[in-house]
Protein backbone atom coordinates (compact mmCIF):
# COMPACT_ATOMS: atom_id res chain seq x y z
CA UNK A 1 0.00 0.00 0.00
CA UNK A 2 1.45 3.38 -0.81
CA UNK A 3 2.24 5.95 1.86
CA UNK A 4 1.00 9.43 1.34
CA UNK A 5 2.97 10.61 4.58
CA UNK A 6 6.79 10.52 4.92
CA UNK A 7 7.39 8.50 7.58
CA UNK A 8 9.88 5.71 8.46
CA UNK A 9 8.29 3.20 6.46
CA UNK A 10 8.40 5.25 3.63
CA UNK A 11 10.55 3.67 0.31
CA UNK A 12 11.82 7.02 -1.79
CA UNK A 13 14.04 7.54 -4.93
CA UNK A 14 16.40 10.47 -4.72
CA UNK A 15 17.83 11.40 -7.95
CA UNK A 16 21.13 13.16 -8.22
CA UNK A 17 21.30 12.10 -4.05
CA UNK A 18 24.91 12.46 -3.64
CA UNK A 19 24.70 16.37 -5.05
CA UNK A 20 24.46 19.48 -3.02
CA UNK A 21 20.34 19.88 -2.75
CA UNK A 22 19.67 15.93 -2.49
CA UNK A 23 22.53 15.04 -0.26
CA UNK A 24 20.85 17.63 2.03
CA UNK A 25 17.31 16.19 1.16
CA UNK A 26 18.87 12.99 2.20
CA UNK A 27 20.05 14.16 5.45
CA UNK A 28 16.83 15.74 6.51
CA UNK A 29 14.79 12.94 6.09
CA UNK A 30 17.17 10.76 7.93
CA UNK A 31 16.69 13.12 10.58
CA UNK A 32 13.11 12.23 10.27
CA UNK A 33 13.77 8.73 10.84
CA UNK A 34 14.07 7.96 7.24
CA UNK A 35 16.66 5.51 5.88
CA UNK A 36 14.83 3.18 3.02
CA UNK A 37 16.48 5.42 0.43
CA UNK A 38 17.59 4.65 -3.08
CA UNK A 39 20.20 6.81 -3.81
CA UNK A 40 21.10 7.52 -7.60
CA UNK A 41 23.96 9.58 -9.02
CA UNK A 42 27.15 10.05 -10.93
CA UNK A 43 30.18 10.45 -8.27
CA UNK A 44 32.30 10.12 -10.98
CA UNK A 45 36.04 11.60 -10.15
CA UNK A 46 35.68 14.72 -7.68
CA UNK A 47 34.75 14.83 -4.25
CA UNK A 48 30.72 14.35 -4.32
CA UNK A 49 31.05 11.14 -2.42
CA UNK A 50 32.26 12.66 0.45
CA UNK A 51 28.53 14.10 0.98
CA UNK A 52 27.49 10.43 1.13
CA UNK A 53 30.13 9.71 3.93
CA UNK A 54 27.85 10.83 6.96
CA UNK A 55 24.08 9.54 5.02
CA UNK A 56 21.97 6.04 5.98
CA UNK A 57 20.29 4.93 2.76
CA UNK A 58 19.87 1.72 1.57
CA UNK A 59 20.76 1.36 -1.80
CA UNK A 60 22.80 3.22 -4.24
CA UNK A 61 23.00 3.47 -8.77
CA UNK A 62 25.20 5.09 -11.03
CA UNK A 63 22.67 7.12 -12.92
CA UNK A 64 23.87 5.50 -16.10
CA UNK A 65 22.67 2.09 -14.73
CA UNK A 66 19.82 3.58 -13.44
CA UNK A 67 18.57 4.66 -17.12
CA UNK A 68 19.37 1.76 -18.66
CA UNK A 69 16.73 -0.14 -16.38
CA UNK A 70 14.36 2.26 -16.05
CA UNK A 71 13.81 2.07 -20.11
CA UNK A 72 14.23 -1.36 -20.25
CA UNK A 73 13.36 -3.34 -16.97
CA UNK A 74 11.72 -0.67 -14.32
CA UNK A 75 9.92 -3.44 -12.42
CA UNK A 76 13.71 -4.57 -10.99
CA UNK A 77 13.79 -1.07 -9.56
CA UNK A 78 10.24 -2.22 -7.18
CA UNK A 79 7.96 0.48 -5.65
CA UNK A 80 8.68 3.94 -4.22
CA UNK A 81 6.50 6.18 -2.57
CA UNK A 82 8.05 9.38 -3.12
CA UNK A 83 10.39 10.16 -5.77
CA UNK A 84 12.48 13.11 -5.67
CA UNK A 85 14.43 13.82 -9.22
CA UNK A 86 16.82 16.22 -8.23
CA UNK A 87 19.92 15.26 -10.50
CA UNK A 88 20.45 16.84 -13.41
CA UNK A 89 23.41 19.36 -15.21
CA UNK A 90 23.16 22.38 -13.57
CA UNK A 91 25.97 24.18 -15.66
CA UNK A 92 24.39 27.32 -16.70
CA UNK A 93 27.39 27.20 -19.19
CA UNK A 94 27.09 24.24 -20.87
CA UNK A 95 27.12 24.25 -24.65
CA UNK A 96 26.51 20.76 -25.58
CA UNK A 97 22.31 21.31 -26.08
CA UNK A 98 21.56 17.99 -27.03
CA UNK A 99 23.38 16.42 -23.40
CA UNK A 100 21.03 18.74 -21.33
CA UNK A 101 17.71 17.93 -23.47
CA UNK A 102 18.56 13.96 -22.77
CA UNK A 103 19.85 14.80 -19.44
CA UNK A 104 17.63 17.04 -17.95
CA UNK A 105 14.36 16.76 -20.34
CA UNK A 106 14.18 12.74 -21.52
CA UNK A 107 15.27 11.42 -18.25
CA UNK A 108 12.84 13.64 -16.29
CA UNK A 109 10.20 12.58 -18.52
CA UNK A 110 10.37 8.80 -18.36
CA UNK A 111 10.74 9.11 -14.65
CA UNK A 112 7.83 11.06 -14.11
CA UNK A 113 5.92 8.90 -16.10
CA UNK A 114 7.20 6.06 -13.75
CA UNK A 115 6.32 7.62 -11.16
CA UNK A 116 2.64 7.91 -11.99
CA UNK A 117 2.39 4.28 -13.40
CA UNK A 118 2.74 2.98 -9.88
CA UNK A 119 1.01 6.43 -7.63
CA UNK A 120 4.61 7.55 -6.46
CA UNK A 121 4.99 10.87 -5.55
CA UNK A 122 6.72 12.45 -8.05
CA UNK A 123 8.62 15.70 -7.50
CA UNK A 124 10.93 17.31 -9.27
CA UNK A 125 13.30 20.24 -9.51
CA UNK A 126 13.06 22.89 -12.27
CA UNK A 127 14.82 26.15 -11.89
CA UNK A 128 14.35 30.17 -11.63
CA UNK A 129 16.26 30.17 -15.30
CA UNK A 130 13.62 29.32 -16.57
CA UNK A 131 12.37 32.61 -16.15
CA UNK A 132 14.80 34.28 -17.81
CA UNK A 133 15.68 37.75 -17.33
CA UNK A 134 12.54 38.62 -15.66
CA UNK A 135 10.81 41.28 -17.01
CA UNK A 136 7.99 39.14 -17.79
CA UNK A 137 7.80 38.18 -13.90
CA UNK A 138 8.67 35.51 -11.24
CA UNK A 139 5.54 34.19 -11.10
CA UNK A 140 4.17 30.75 -10.33
CA UNK A 141 0.41 31.43 -9.68
CA UNK A 142 -0.38 30.08 -13.32
CA UNK A 143 1.61 26.64 -14.19
CA UNK A 144 -0.68 26.11 -17.41
CA UNK A 145 1.12 25.40 -20.76
CA UNK A 146 0.32 29.21 -22.22
CA UNK A 147 1.52 30.81 -19.56
CA UNK A 148 4.76 29.03 -19.13
CA UNK A 149 5.48 29.55 -22.66
CA UNK A 150 6.05 32.79 -22.42
CA UNK A 151 8.75 32.55 -20.43
CA UNK A 152 12.07 32.99 -22.43
CA UNK A 153 15.66 31.42 -20.81
CA UNK A 154 18.85 33.22 -21.42
CA UNK A 155 20.97 30.03 -21.84
CA UNK A 156 20.41 26.40 -23.06
CA UNK A 157 20.09 24.79 -19.00
CA UNK A 158 17.46 27.18 -18.27
CA UNK A 159 15.47 25.89 -21.54
CA UNK A 160 16.08 22.20 -20.81
CA UNK A 161 14.29 22.91 -17.32
CA UNK A 162 11.40 24.62 -19.24
CA UNK A 163 11.20 21.74 -21.53
CA UNK A 164 9.84 19.72 -18.75
CA UNK A 165 7.98 21.90 -16.91
CA UNK A 166 5.69 23.05 -20.60
CA UNK A 167 5.39 19.20 -21.47
CA UNK A 168 3.90 18.52 -17.69
CA UNK A 169 1.46 21.03 -18.35
CA UNK A 170 0.39 20.03 -21.80
CA UNK A 171 0.36 16.12 -20.59
CA UNK A 172 -1.85 17.11 -17.85
CA UNK A 173 0.33 16.30 -15.07
CA UNK A 174 0.17 19.46 -12.91
CA UNK A 175 -2.56 17.93 -11.36
CA UNK A 176 -0.33 15.01 -9.45
CA UNK A 177 3.12 15.77 -9.25
CA UNK A 178 4.98 19.01 -8.04
CA UNK A 179 7.74 21.19 -9.58
CA UNK A 180 10.08 23.17 -7.80
CA UNK A 181 11.72 26.59 -9.15
CA UNK A 182 14.88 26.77 -6.80
CA UNK A 183 16.55 30.32 -6.95
CA UNK A 184 20.07 31.04 -5.47
CA UNK A 185 20.44 27.94 -3.70
CA UNK A 186 23.77 28.33 -1.46
CA UNK A 187 25.05 26.17 1.77
CA UNK A 188 26.90 22.98 2.78
CA UNK A 189 27.31 20.47 0.52
CA UNK A 190 28.30 22.74 -2.58
CA UNK A 191 32.10 21.84 -2.18
CA UNK A 192 32.33 19.64 -5.33
CA UNK A 193 30.31 22.05 -7.86
CA UNK A 194 33.61 23.80 -8.88
CA UNK A 195 32.64 27.16 -11.28
CA UNK A 196 28.55 26.39 -10.27
CA UNK A 197 29.33 26.91 -6.46
CA UNK A 198 27.85 30.01 -4.97
CA UNK A 199 29.58 32.96 -4.46
CA UNK A 200 29.84 32.37 -0.34
CA UNK A 201 31.55 29.09 -0.98
CA UNK A 202 34.25 30.18 -3.60
CA UNK A 203 34.39 33.68 -2.06
CA UNK A 204 35.41 32.07 1.34
CA UNK A 205 38.66 30.39 -0.42
CA UNK A 206 39.01 33.80 -1.88
CA UNK A 207 38.99 35.69 1.39
CA UNK A 208 41.62 33.05 3.21
CA UNK A 209 43.95 33.50 0.30
CA UNK A 210 43.66 36.88 -1.08
CA UNK A 211 41.81 39.05 1.51
CA UNK A 212 39.59 39.97 -0.94
CA UNK A 213 36.18 39.06 -3.00
CA UNK A 214 36.21 39.60 -6.47
CA UNK A 215 33.08 40.75 -7.72
CA UNK A 216 31.81 41.38 -11.55
CA UNK A 217 31.10 44.61 -12.83
CA UNK A 218 27.62 45.71 -13.98
CA UNK A 219 26.98 46.08 -18.09
CA UNK A 220 23.26 47.13 -17.08
CA UNK A 221 22.97 50.79 -16.21
CA UNK A 222 19.89 50.34 -13.95
CA UNK A 223 22.29 48.61 -11.80
CA UNK A 224 25.68 49.89 -10.27
CA UNK A 225 28.67 47.73 -9.64
CA UNK A 226 28.08 45.07 -7.49
CA UNK A 227 23.89 45.78 -6.84
CA UNK A 228 23.28 43.42 -9.09
CA UNK A 229 20.23 41.26 -7.37
CA UNK A 230 19.37 37.75 -6.19
CA UNK A 231 17.04 35.70 -4.33
CA UNK A 232 19.14 33.37 -1.59
CA UNK A 233 17.77 31.07 -0.33
CA UNK A 234 20.15 28.83 2.23
CA UNK A 235 19.76 24.96 1.57
CA UNK A 236 18.30 24.03 4.88
CA UNK A 237 15.25 25.78 4.09
CA UNK A 238 15.57 24.80 0.46
CA UNK A 239 15.06 21.23 2.01
CA UNK A 240 12.29 22.40 4.59
CA UNK A 241 10.27 23.63 1.48
CA UNK A 242 10.61 20.66 -0.91
CA UNK A 243 9.76 18.21 1.93
CA UNK A 244 6.50 20.24 2.83
CA UNK A 245 5.51 20.76 -0.54
CA UNK A 246 5.72 16.63 -0.95
CA UNK A 247 4.20 15.75 1.89
CA UNK A 248 0.95 17.59 1.18
CA UNK A 249 -1.20 16.27 -0.76
CA UNK A 250 -3.17 19.19 -1.65
CA UNK A 251 -0.02 21.17 -3.44
CA UNK A 252 0.02 20.24 -6.81
CA UNK A 253 1.85 21.98 -9.67
CA UNK A 254 4.80 24.63 -10.17
CA UNK A 255 6.41 26.45 -6.42
CA UNK A 256 9.12 29.02 -6.44
CA UNK A 257 11.21 28.47 -3.63
CA UNK A 258 13.22 31.45 -3.00
CA UNK A 259 13.81 33.75 0.39
CA UNK A 260 11.04 36.12 -1.66
CA UNK A 261 13.25 39.15 -0.81
CA UNK A 262 16.51 40.21 -3.31
CA UNK A 263 19.59 41.53 -1.87
CA UNK A 264 22.61 42.65 -3.50
CA UNK A 265 26.18 41.17 -4.68
CA UNK A 266 27.09 43.38 -1.83
CA UNK A 267 25.24 42.28 0.69
CA UNK A 268 26.04 38.83 0.23
CA UNK A 269 29.75 39.91 0.25
CA UNK A 270 29.68 42.32 3.75
CA UNK A 271 27.91 39.17 5.19
CA UNK A 272 30.60 37.10 4.45
CA UNK A 273 33.24 39.44 5.59
CA UNK A 274 31.11 39.72 8.83
CA UNK A 275 30.97 36.00 9.09
CA UNK A 276 34.85 35.52 8.93
CA UNK A 277 35.50 38.59 11.12
CA UNK A 278 37.17 40.24 8.66
CA UNK A 279 37.72 43.88 6.71
CA UNK A 280 35.64 44.38 3.66
CA UNK A 281 38.04 44.45 0.63
CA UNK A 282 35.80 44.23 -2.77
CA UNK A 283 37.57 44.06 -5.92
CA UNK A 284 35.33 45.09 -9.32
CA UNK A 285 36.34 42.73 -12.49
CA UNK A 286 35.28 42.70 -15.84
CA UNK A 287 32.69 40.19 -16.84
CA UNK A 288 33.41 37.24 -19.05
CA UNK A 289 31.83 38.32 -22.82
CA UNK A 290 30.47 34.28 -22.79
CA UNK A 291 28.30 35.27 -20.43
CA UNK A 292 27.18 39.15 -20.64
CA UNK A 293 24.03 38.40 -22.76
CA UNK A 294 23.12 35.63 -20.38
CA UNK A 295 23.69 37.28 -17.11
CA UNK A 296 20.28 37.67 -15.03
CA UNK A 297 20.69 41.17 -13.02
CA UNK A 298 17.80 40.60 -10.82
CA UNK A 299 16.06 37.82 -9.42
CA UNK A 300 13.26 37.43 -6.77
CA UNK A 301 10.61 34.70 -5.95
CA UNK A 302 6.80 35.43 -5.18
CA UNK A 303 6.65 33.13 -3.12
CA UNK A 304 2.90 33.62 -2.38
CA UNK A 305 1.71 30.55 -3.75
CA UNK A 306 4.33 28.18 -1.03
CA UNK A 307 2.64 30.52 1.67
CA UNK A 308 -0.68 30.26 0.62
CA UNK A 309 -0.52 26.48 0.71
CA UNK A 310 0.31 26.34 4.11
CA UNK A 311 4.23 27.00 5.09
CA UNK A 312 4.74 28.95 7.78
CA UNK A 313 7.88 28.21 8.74
CA UNK A 314 10.20 31.50 8.78
CA UNK A 315 12.78 31.79 6.10
CA UNK A 316 16.49 31.95 7.82
CA UNK A 317 18.00 35.48 6.86
CA UNK A 318 20.99 36.18 4.35
CA UNK A 319 23.15 36.94 7.58
CA UNK A 320 22.36 34.63 9.41
CA UNK A 321 22.89 31.78 6.87
CA UNK A 322 25.85 32.87 5.64
CA UNK A 323 27.38 33.06 9.55
CA UNK A 324 25.65 29.36 9.98
CA UNK A 325 27.79 28.32 6.64
CA UNK A 326 30.83 29.96 7.58
CA UNK A 327 31.61 29.05 11.08
CA UNK A 328 29.27 25.52 11.13
CA UNK A 329 30.56 23.83 8.09
CA UNK A 330 33.20 26.04 6.19
CA UNK A 331 35.76 27.00 9.02
CA UNK A 332 35.50 23.43 10.38
CA UNK A 333 35.32 21.90 6.95
CA UNK A 334 32.36 20.26 7.45
CA UNK A 335 29.49 18.66 5.97
CA UNK A 336 25.67 17.90 7.11
CA UNK A 337 25.94 15.07 9.15
CA UNK A 338 29.60 15.53 10.09
CA UNK A 339 30.78 16.05 13.68
CA UNK A 340 34.25 16.58 14.97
Amino acid sequence: MKRNKLDDRSRVLVTGGAGFIGSALVYELNQIGIENIFIVDKLGSDEKWKNLVPLAFSDYLEADNFEEILADKPQKLGNFDFIFHLGACSSTTERNVSFLARNNFCFTRELCRFALSQGARFVYASSAATYGDGKLGMDDLDDTATALQKFRPLNAYGYSKQMFDLYAARAGYFDKIVGLKYFNVFGPNEYHKGDMRSLVCKAFNQILETGKIRLFKSYNSEYKDGEQMRDFLYVKDAVKMTLYLANSEETKGIYNLGAGIARTWLDLARSLFAAMERQVNIEFIEMPESIRDQYQYYTCANINKLRSSGYNSPITSLEDAVTDYVKNYLIPGRRLGEVG
